[in-house]
C-alpha cells in the first residue's frame, strides 16, 4: 500500500533510509516493520523556531503491498528520494521543416526552441553574444581588464543572464504553465533529479554551463540552427505582418513567425520599437543595492546555532517591508554566493548575485530593492513608455560616476549607511572588480535611500544581527526586471500590432526568472504550432 504523509524531521533524521523509517515510526505510530521503503517527494527547511527541522512530504510503501518502489539515493547515498526520472522526450527531425526565428538564447528562447522541435518546427536561434564557452572568456576579461564587452557579458550570450546566476528554479505562480515540464527538461540535460524535490531548488552556475551546452546539442541534433555573434537590428514587415529579420551585417533571415526573447537588458530593442512607434508600455520594476554578509552570520541568525552547520545547507532569507505603500524586498538571495558586475555597456554600473551548485563561498548576498513606478520617473516623462528605462539608465550612470568611472562598485557599510556617514573602510567582499567607499545616500535616488533606511531597520528587528558593521551595501542592483513591457494579445500571444511577432519572457516584461521565462517560451511555441496546424 502506498501512503503519502507530511511530517517534520530533524536534520539528523535525514541521513539514511533506516533512520528516516525509525523517525516516521516514532512520529506516526506506524510499525517500523511495516515500512518497506520511504521516498522523499518534497522537502523544505522550517527554521521558524527551535529545533530547526525539515518539512518533508513522503511516499511510504507499507507492508500490505507486495510491490516495492525503487529506492533512489542522491549522490551522497544518504537521502532517499522518489524516482523522478523523466520519460525521455521525443523530438522530431526538423532539418527541412518550416522555420521559426528565435531571437535570444536565454531560457525563454531555448525552451521555446525545444518545444518547436517537439511540434515539428525548425528553430533558428539568433544570439547577439557568444556561445557559453567563449562567453566565459569574455567574462574573465571583464574582471581582468575592467572593460565591458557590450555583446558578450554576464547578461548577453548563450543561456542569457540566468546562466551566470544562482540558477533558481522556482516561480510564485503555477498558473503560467507546467513547471514540471521545465524541471524535467533540465534533468534530461544534466541537472540533478532533486531539483524536483527541493522546495527552493537551484542548479548553480558551474552546472548550468554544461546543461546549456547539452540543450544546444539536442537542438542542433534534430535540425535547429544557432547563429552566435549575430544581432538583430531590424524586422522585415509586409502589411504589419512579420516576414523576417535583418542582422547587424545586413543579412536577411526570413520566417513567418519570430519569437522575441531578448532578455531584460536588450535596450536597443526597446529603442527600435520606440523609433518605429510600435506599441510599448512603461512597466514598474525594482531598484536598490546588493547587501553582503558573512554566510556564517546568516547561518547563526537563521538556524539559531551552529549545531547543524554540517547537516543543513547555507542559510537563506526572504524579507519584505511596506514603506507607506511602496514595497521593499529581498531579491535573488544567493547563500554561499558572490557579487558580479552585470553592466552591459561601459559608462554604467550594475551588479547582480550568483552562486555555484555547492554554494561554498563564505559570503551571502541579496538584492534589497525598492519598487519603482511611473510616478517616480516624472522628470523623464517626455520619453513616454521609456520613462522608467531612462530613470534606470540615469541611476546606473550616476553609480558609475561615483565609482570613479570604473566598474569597481560603490559600497558602504550598512551601519554607516543608516547613519548617513561615509565608510572609512569596508568589510571583505566577494566582488572581484573592487569596491570604492561611497556614501550611497547621496548617489541613490532619494526615494530609494529613504525606503531602504526604513526597511533595513525593520529587517534588523526581524533578523537579530542583520544590521552589522560586517555587512556591505554594494550598488547598483537595477536589472531586477524589465522597465518596459512589449504588449501582446492575450489569446494569440502576438504583438498587438504585428502579426507573427511573439514578445516573450523577461525582455517582453512578461516573465521573471528562469522558470517563468522557460514556461513562457513553451507557451508561445505551442501557440505557433496551433497556428501552423501541427
Amino acid at each position: 500500500m502506498i501512503k503519502e504523509i507530511e511530517i517534520n524531521l530533524l536534520p539528523e533524521d535525514l541521513v539514511s533510509q533506516e533512520v528516516i523509517k525509525r523517525a516516521i515510526a516514532k512520529k506516526t505510530g506506524i510499525k517500523l516493520i511495516d515500512i518497506l521503503s520511504c521516498e522523499v517527494i518534497k522537502r523544505s527547511i522550517d527554521a521558524r523556531k527551535k529545533p530547526i527541522s525539515y518539512r518533508v512530504k513522503l511516499s511510504l510503501n507499507l507492508q500490505d503491498k507486495k510491490e516495492k518502489l525503487e529506492e533512489v539515493r542522491d549522490e551522497n547515498n544518504s537521502l532517499p528520494t522518489k524516482d523522478i526520472s523523466p520519460k525521455k522526450r521525443e523530438y522530431k527531425d526538423v532539418h527541412n521543416s518550416k522555420p521559426v526565428i528565435v531571437i535570444g538564447a536565454g531560457p525563454a528562447g531555448l525552451f521555446a526552441s525545444l518545444k518547436l522541435i517537439e511540434k515539428g518546427l525548425k528553430p533558428i536561434i539568433i544570439e547577439r553574444g557568444q556561445s557559453v564557452s567563449e562567453r566565459k572568456i569574455d567574462i574573465a576579461q571583464i574582471v581582468r581588464q575592467r572593460e565591458i564587452n557590450s555583446e558578450s557579458n554576464w547578461c548577453f550570450g548563450e543561456g542569457g543572464a540566468g546562466t551566470f546566476s544562482d540558477g533558481k528554479l522556482y516561480t510564485r505562480s503555477n498558473k503560467r504553465g507546467n513547471i514540471d515540464e521545465v524541471l524535467n527538461i533540465f534533468i534530461e540535460h544534466g541537472a540533478a533529479k532533486d531539483i524536483k524535490v527541493e522546495a527552493h531548488a537551484h542548479i548553480g552556475t558551474d552546472k548550468l554551463s554544461s546543461i546549456i551546452k547539452n540543450i544546444r546539442k539536442t537542438i542542433e541534433e534534430f535540425g535547429g540552427e544557432y547563429h552566435f555573434n549575430t544581432k538583430v537590428v531590424d524586422f522585415i514587415l509586409k502589411d504589419d505582418r512579420i516576414k523576417g529579420v535583418i542582422t547587424q551585417n545586413g543579412d536577411k533571415i526570413e520566417a513567418d513567425n519570430v519569437i522575441l526573447a531578448t532578455g531584460h537588458s536588450a535596450r536597443d530593442i526597446y529603442y527600435l520599437f520606440d523609433e518605429k512607434k510600435w506599441a510599448l508600455e512603461a512597466k514598474p520594476f525594482a531598484m536598490g543595492v546588493r547587501i553582503e554578509h558573512p554566510q556564517e552570520l546568516i547561518n547563526q541568525i537563521q538556524y539559531h546555532s551552529s549545531k547543524y552547520s554540517k547537516l543543513l545547507p547555507p542559510a537563506s532569507y526572504s524579507l519584505a517591508y511596506n514603506n507607506n505603500g511602496r514595497g521593499v524586498f529581498s531579491f535573488c538571495m544567493c547563500p554561499g554566493g558572490m557579487i558580479i558586475p552585470a553592466s552591459t555597456s561601459n559608462g554604467e554600473l550594475v551588479v547582480n548575485g550568483m552562486s555555484n551548485s555547492l554554494r561554498s563561498s563564505p559570503f551571502a548576498n541579496s538584492g534589497i530593492v525598492v519598487s519603482v513606478n511611473e510616478e517616480d520617473a516624472k522628470e523623464f516623462s517626455k520619453y513616454g513608455a521609456l520613462s522608467l528605462l531612462k530613470l534606470q539608465e540615469d541611476a546606473e550612470k550616476k553609480m558609475f560616476e561615483a565609482a570613479e568611472k570604473s566598474i569597481a562598485a560603490p559600497a558602504q557599510r550598512l551601519t554607516d549607511f543608516l547613519k548617513s556617514t561615509p565608510s572609512s573602510a569596508l568589510s571583505p567582499t566577494s566582488y572581484l572588480c573592487g569596491v570604492v567607499p561611497t556614501n550611497l545616500n547621496k548617489v541613490l535616488p532619494k526615494f530609494i535611500s529613504s525606503s531602504l533606511h526604513n526597511a533595513f531597520n525593520d529587517f534588523g528587528r526581524k533578523m537579530k544581527g542583520f544590521i552589522t558593521h560586517e555587512a556591505n551595501l554594494i550598488g547598483l542592483e537595477s536589472r531586477t526586471s524589465s522597465p518596459v513591457r512589449i504588449p501582446r494579445d492575450k489569446e494569440t500571444l502576438q504583438h498587438i500590432q504585428i502579426s507573427g511577432l511573439y514578445p516573450c519572457g523577461e525582455g517582453a516584461g512578461l516573465a521573471g526568472g528562469i522558470t517563468s521565462s522557460a514556461i513562457d517560451g513553451i507557451n508561445i511555441a505551442n501557440k505557433i504550432s496551433e497556428k501552423s496546424n501541427l
